[in-house]
């Protein structure tokens, strides 16, 4: 019979890696955000990403969860965005995100949902919008990302972009 596994005393919190990217599509910013196909929150809209293997880099877990729940391999760099790590923010358990976020410039490419991702899609970016909530402290973390976008330049403006 196998040995049991070696449990510490106390707990540890899970780490997942997180993607939000953002583009234009017909002057309205986009956030490519995906519809949960398992719980929690199944059916609900969420940003691409999951837990992080254990012999994973950050970035590179973060672009494989992208490419597995969407089928887009970015070629544009990614910035580091933030930790989010409210305890209960996943009612599976502690869980620690690390998030990413990128700006696609020109017409954004046509996703499709896989993994555990029921869909993909190209999402108008509308803040606090209660139609439509989103999954975990998704909102919060689309929130920052507009920040960081904000601070891009003119060109990546969400709050003065005109087309």
């Amino acid at each position: 019979m196998p040995s049991k596994p070696y449990c510490y005393e106390y707990p540890r919190p899970a780490v997942t890696v997180d993607l939000v990217v953002f583009a234009h599509q017909a002057g309205t910013l986009v956030a490519l955000m995906v519809r949960r196909g398992r719980d929690p929150f199944a059916g609900s809209w969420a940003i691409p990403g999951g837990f992080l293997d254990i012999d994973e880099e950050v970035e590179a877990g973060a672009r494989r969860e992208l490419r597995e729940e969407t089928g887009l391999d970015l070629s544009v760099p990614i910035a580091f965005l933030g930790v989010f790590g409210a305890p209960g923010r996943d009612p599976r358990g502690r869980t620690i995100s690390l998030v990413h976020v990128a700006y696609l410039p020109g017409e954004p490419p046509e996703v499709t949902g896989g993994d555990d991702a029921s869909e993909a899609a190209w999402r108008p970016v509308r803040l606090d919008d209660p139609a439509t909530p989103l999954a975990f402290d998704h909102d919060q973390i689309l929130r920052k990302g507009t920040d960081w976008l904000d601070g891009q330049g003119e060109s990546n403006r969400v709050t003065n972009f005109t087309p």
